[in-house]
């Protein structure tokens, strides 16, 4: 799944442009087409494609691993979920043909240039929305790993509000937004913390070092345009730089003992069993 590196990569390319393709920020929406109904949230396809006509996207921002595009009446609002992606790119092709649609694009929006905007979703996952108030939609979410709402006192005391293991509530976008799977275990590794620690053992020294773990890994994802895995996101190289992700049966880069690979939470877990010890049981 996108997390907040790949999401915001692909928010980067499409609110600022690149070499081969324009900006969204401007561009007037001509049409829109849904080919997978039930990847609209809200309203229905049929009022969700009238909602768009004739719209002006002003701007293009992330949120956690949502997409947020305000436009000069209402948001749009995409979340890519497993294997989507979104893209720009001219509407017409070297002929004078319309670009034909890939298999997997489920909604294309068409603008009043040359241009379109794409959301791709091999498992047709992907959800988008359109309301008047982005908060009906992001309002639930947690701070930024990455924003000035977050430091490591508050960190420290948002984790003694619970007691629940560490990585499983890291993953919940209503306590930090943005972290998935990847990300988690890289940070926890960072911090040398234990997946299976309980949230409000944490001391404030550790819940420094994890605030420093997002700060150092998430913006060098970013530099590297995330992580190409196994989903449509392409371009990141970020898995070349994993420490314990997928790294199972490989030695740990820092002390060389064997990296383990655990399920948490339903999720595979990749850790250090020397740099992240286990937690004491009660």
């Amino acid at each position: 799944m996108p997390e907040l590196p790949e999401v915001e990569t692909i928010m980067r390319r499409l609110r600022d442009g690149t070499p081969e393709s324009e900006t969204v920020i401007g561009q007037v929406i001509d049409t829109a087409a849904v080919y997978w109904p039930k990847i609209v949230e809200q309203p229905d396809a049929k009022q969700f494609i009238a909602d768009l006509q004739t719209k002006t996207i002003t701007d293009a921002r992330r949120r956690g691993k949502f997409l947020h595009f305000p436009l000069s009446q209402g948001h749009l609002i995409a979340h890519l979920r497993m294997s989507g992606d979104m893209r720009m790119e001219q509407r017409l092709s070297d002929n004078g043909k319309p670009l034909p649609r890939q298999d997997y694009d489920q909604v294309i929006v068409n603008f009043q240039s040359d241009w379109r905007m794409v959301l791709s979703s091999i498992r047709k996952f992907s959800r988008v929305w359109y309301v008047m108030d982005p908060q009906t939609v992001l309002g639930k979410l947690g701070p930024e790993p990455l924003g000035l709402n977050l430091n490591p006192d508050k960190l420290y005391t948002m984790l003694h509000a619970h007691h629940r293991q560490i990585k499983p509530l890291l993953l919940d976008q209503s306590f930090i937004a943005g972290l998935g799977n990847i990300y988690t275990d890289e940070v926890l590794f960072s911090a040398q913390i234990h997946p299976l620690r309980i949230s409000d053992t944490i001391t404030k020294a550790e819940a420094a070092a994890l605030y420093q773990g997002m700060q150092s890994v998430l913006p060098l994802a970013i530099k590297k345009l995330g992580s190409s895995l196994d989903w449509m996101y392409r371009g990141g190289e970020f898995q070349n730089y994993f420490k314990v992700h997928q790294r199972e049966g490989q030695p740990c880069p820092d002390c060389s003992c064997t990296i383990k690979k655990i399920t948490v939470g339903q999720r595979s877990t990749y850790f250090c069993p020397c740099c992240q010890k286990a937690p004491k049981r009660s």
